[in-house]
C-alpha cells in the first residue's frame, strides 16, 4: 500500500497536480518590546500580521509577543532574531550597543524634527550606507519617532539657562552629551523607571517624545514639557534572513509587499497619531506646553556642535571612517525632505 500511495504521489506531481495536495501551514513568531495597548502593537504589528496571514490565505500564521511575554526584552529583540528563537522582530537600534554605529548617526542633536523626515533619511540611505550593519536579518523597514521633548516636573523650561544643575534622563549616548554642554546632568535610564523617579523627585525630568510621556505616565508627574524636538531614535522591523529564504516564492512575495517601501509610507501618519493622544493627555491634565522659539533653537543647536563633533568621533573609532560624510548626507536629505516642492 505504502509503494501504491508513494506511485499515485509522483503520478500528481509529474502531472502538475499540485493544488491537489494540502500546502503546511506556516508559524511565525514576531516579537517587540511594547505593550500591546501601545500604536506599535495596535495600529503597526498586528494589522500587518493579519494582513500577511490574509495575503497567503492563511497558510501563514502568526504569533506575536508583546513587551510583557517573555521574549518582549527590548534588549534582546535583536538577538532573538538572529538566533532564531523569532522570526520577525522590531526593536531599538540603541539597544544593541556598537552594533548599529552607522544608523545610530540619525540621532544626532537637532538633525532631525519629524518622523516622516527621519524616516525617510533612513529607509533611502538604508542600501548603500546601512546595509552592512544587518547581516544576517531581512530589513522589512526602518524608521524613528517624531522629535523628542524635555518634561520637566517642578521647573518650566524654556530657554538655556533653566537646564543648568536638571537632573534628566536621557535616551541614548548621544543626547547624554548635548543634555551636558547644555547644562544638565544626563541619567540613564529604562523607560519604565522613570514614572518612579520622577515622582519621587531622584531626577527632575525626561526626554521623551509626547508618545512615550504618555505610554510610561510621564504627563501624570511632569507638569511642564518643552517642546523642543531636539532628537529622535532610530527603529528596526527584521526577519530572520535564513527563515525568509527558505519560505516558499509566493509567501516572500507577500512579505516583499506588506513591508519595504509600503511599510515606510506609513510610519508618519503613526507617530502623529500616537503623539497627538499624548499633547491631548497632557493638555488635559492641566500641564503646560512650551514651544522652543526659533532663536533660542538656534542658540541650542550651535551650543551642542561639541557633542556632534565627539560622538562622530567616536563613531569613527568603530570603523565607520564616513561618519562625517553620513552625517552631512542626512543633514542635506533633512533639508531636501523637510522642504515643500515649488509649485509648477
Amino acid at each position: 500500500m505504502k509503494t501504491l500511495t508513494s506511485a499515485v504521489l509522483a503520478l500528481l506531481l509529474a502531472n502538475g497536480w499540485t493544488c491537489a495536495l494540502p500546502q503546511t501551514k506556516i508559524e511565525l513568531k514576531l516579537s517587540h518590546f511594547s505593550p500591546s495597548t501601545h500604536g506599535i502593537h495596535t495600529d503597526f504589528i498586528e494589522p500587518w500580521a493579519r494582513e500577511l496571514e490574509q495575503r497567503t490565505k492563511g497558510r501563514v500564521q502568526i504569533k506575536i509577543f508583546d513587551g510583557a511575554s517573555r521574549l518582549g526584552n527590548p534588549a534582546r529583540q535583536l538577538e532573538q532574531v538572529l538566533a532564531g528563537a523569532v522570526d520577525i522582530a522590531h526593536g531599538m537600534q540603541g539597544a544593541s550597543p556598537g552594533r548599529f554605529p552607522r544608523t545610530e548617526i540619525i540621532e544626532m542633536p537637532f538633525l532631525t524634527e519629524n518622523a516622516d523626515v527621519a524616516t525617510r533619511i533612513l529607509w533611502t540611505m538604508y542600501p548603500k550606507q546601512f546595509k552592512e550593519e544587518y547581516a544576517g536579518v531581512k530589513v522589512l523597514a526602518l524608521h524613528a519617532h517624531n522629535g523628542g521633548l524635555i518634561h520637566t516636573r517642578d521647573k518650566k523650561v524654556a530657554r538655556m539657562q533653566d537646564l543648568k544643575g536638571l537632573r534628566l534622563r536621557s535616551p541614548s549616548t548621544a543626547i547624554n552629551k548635548m543634555l551636558s554642554l547644555l547644562g544638565a546632568t544626563p541619567v540613564g535610564m529604562p523607560p519604565g523607571q522613570v514614572f518612579i523617579n520622577l515622582k519621587g523627585g531622584l531626577i527632575d525630568g525626561a526626554l521623551f517624545p509626547w508618545d512615550g510621556a504618555r505610554a510610561y505616565r510621564i504627563d501624570e508627574v511632569a507638569k511642564y514639557h518643552l517642546d523642543a524636538r531636539a532628537y529622535t531614535l532610530p527603529y528596526y522591523f527584521v526577519m530572520n534572513r535564513r527563515k525568509y529564504q527558505a519560505l516558499p516564492a509566493e509567501v516572500r512575495k507577500a512579505i516583499d509587499e506588506t513591508s519595504g517601501d509600503a511599510l515606510i509610507a506609513h510610519f508618519a501618519a503613526w507617530w502623529n497619531k500616537w503623539d497627538q493622544a499624548g499633547v491631548e493627555m497632557a493638555k488635559k491634565r492641566g500641564n503646560l506646553v512650551t514651544p522652543l522659539n526659533a532663536a533660542e533653537r538656534e542658540r541650542w543647536a550651535g551650543a551642542v556642535l561639541p557633542a556632534t563633533d565627539k560622538f562622530l568621533g567616536e563613531v569613527e573609532k568603530l570603523g565607520v571612517k564616513d561618519a562625517r560624510e553620513i552625517y552631512a548626507q542626512m543633514k542635506k536629505l533633512n533639508k531636501q525632505l523637510s522642504t515643500p516642492p515649488a509649485p509648477r
